[in-house]
């Protein structure tokens, strides 16, 4: 598969955030701002199934063949952290299907609050809460909210059904990510849709003029997987070497 000149290839974007938080309407959003201006692919990730593709295929955002899923068998991050082939072999026959492309964005499976991507599969991330899940989540930290280049606290029409004061929790992001960008959004709100497609211009701007470096937000933190017997913590130590995963019963 050829590979092109750093200026030529996409600019890589990763999609993370809990289960039902919003990342693929997220992702539908994006399409309908963008897709007039730039060339935009779409990679999905579920364990067992290609529904969020179909979902996005059907909204009718991009040529549906420009949409492709993953399945991974596997718990989401391990798709998109700890062994990236899958995704990154489907990025690359993407962008060489469709070359050129502007933008691919890599939508991960739903994970907890220490999911994140390997800097070898995407250029930059974001991480996606909504007030839905409580007005709190955003001060509880972790490597997804703490390091991802944008975070962004979704539905924000719904804050008032829920008992969520938005900018407190806006606020408490910015702290908990020492000031990075944190966007509150909804998308029935025409300012925050603009302030997003803003922040995405000016990324694809960055990354074309050579100036954008990925981050390597580093090792995932322990995690509690839940299962029969009561769970196990799932660590990920030695990251960028072979390892083996540690189920630490609990």
């Amino acid at each position: 598969m050829p590979e092109f000149p750093a200026s030529e290839r996409s600019l890589r974007l990763g999609v993370a955030g809990p289960v039902g938080t919003g990342k693929s309407s997220l992702i539908a959003l994006i399409c309908r701002a963008l897709a007039d201006e730039i060339r935009i692919g779409v990679i999905t990730n579920d364990i067992y199934t290609d529904e969020d593709a179909r979902l996005l295929r059907s909204a009718g955002v991009l040529d549906p063949d420009r949409i492709r899923a993953i399945e991974t068998g596997a718990c989401p991050h391990t798709a998109i952290r700890d062994d990236v082939t899958a995704n990154l072999q489907a990025v690359e026959r993407l962008e060489n299907d469709y070359y050129p492309l502007d933008l691919v964005l890599v939508e991960s499976g739903g994970d907890n609050l220490t999911a994140t991507f390997s800097p070898a599969l995407v250029d930059a991330q974001i991480f996606v809460l909504d007030v839905a899940g409580g007005g709190d989540v955003a001060r509880k930290g972790g490597p997804g909210i703490a390091r991802a280049d944008l975070l962004v606290v979704n539905k924000t029409d719904l804050a008032d059904y829920v008992g969520v004061d938005v900018e407190q929790m806006v606020s408490d992001a910015t702290e908990a990510r020492e000031g990075e960008p944190v966007l509150a959004l909804s998308r029935t709100d025409e300012a925050s849709v603009a302030r997003l497609r803003e922040w995405l211009l000016a990324l694809l701007a960055s990354h074309r003029a050579g100036a954008h470096e990925p981050q390597d937000p580093g090792p995932m933190a322990p995690h509690f997987h839940a299962d029969e017997e009561g769970g196990y913590v799932h660590t990920h130590d030695d990251e960028g070497e072979e390892h083996s995963h540690q189920h630490v019963r609990v």
